[in-house]
């Protein structure tokens, strides 16, 4: 069993052919989807999906490249369809200074807001994080995150960040970047985290792992994100798929 804790496909990406990549993800027994949504559209579709397949969940927030789009009213809604037995956490959220659609300052707003509300609903937080390491991890020890704790989406950080973010109740996830074979940092840092705070995801349609680079992703190839960490913490794909669904349903409240 694996479990997908991050996919996109509320993404337009899947609108041709989305039953035939949840066929393939089935006969790859991936037993669980988070579809994430960061705005109105992509929420509105995250929960049409959740509706619609037993095994999909939600997590909703707004992303830090559009939060100068954001209003009270965004956030409201949010936490109305936060209720919804079936979004398992708020996000993703964070700091995107790789482009510059949103100022810095807007950013952190949005930020600290959506953590705020994360923690008047008890859901855990995804995390989005890109140039901007430093930032996001005063704002979530500032904001007292780890109150509600969650994932660091698609990590790419140091050891020592990877430690710093686990004391303050944050799960690792690890995606496709994690198969390439000039992603020394991430190798290092899953090598060495505990076995009980790693996650694994496709971010699809984005972020293929290797061999599939530069195509489209999908649910199915997060088996390929298992096998390299099984590799690395010299275990066997069973153990780390077993392991990480675990992780998972915890993290996220589901029996």
């Amino acid at each position: 069993m694996l479990f997908d804790t991050h996919a996109h496909l509320n993404a337009e990406q899947f609108n041709d052919d989305l039953e035939d990549v949840i066929a393939r993800a089935k006969e790859e027994k991936v037993e669980h989807i988070v579809v994430v949504g960061f705005d109105r559209p992509t929420i509105t579709r995250a929960m049409e999906l959740v509706e619609e397949y037993d095994f999909i969940y939600a997590a909703i927030g707004w992303h830090p490249v559009d939060a100068i789009d954001m209003t009270d009213e965004d956030l409201a809604w949010i936490k109305d369809l936060s209720s919804h037995e079936k979004v398992v956490a708020i996000g993703e959220m964070g700091l995107d200074y790789h482009w510059d659609k949103s100022p810095k300052d807007i950013q952190k707003d949005v930020f600290r807001k959506q953590i705020a509300l994360a923690k008047e609903v008890n859901l855990p937080i995804v995390i989005h994080n890109r140039d901007a390491t430093e930032d996001v991890v005063a704002i979530l020890r500032e904001e007292g995150a780890e109150e509600v704790g969650g994932i660091m989406h698609c990590f790419t950080g140091s050891a020592e960040i990877a430690k710093e973010c686990i004391n303050m109740n944050f799960y690792l996830s690890f995606g496709g970047p994690v198969t390439f074979k000039n992603a020394k940092k991430p190798k290092e840092v899953v090598k060495q985290i505990p076995n009980d705070r790693i996650l694994i995801e496709t971010d699809c349609p984005f972020l293929t792992p290797h061999p599939y680079r530069g195509k489209r992703n999908e649910p199915s190839y997060v088996k390929l994100v298992a096998e390299q960490i099984a590799e690395l913490k010299g275990l066997t794909y069973e153990e780390v798929a077993v392991m990480t669904t675990e992780n998972a349903k915890k993290l996220f409240g589901i029996s």
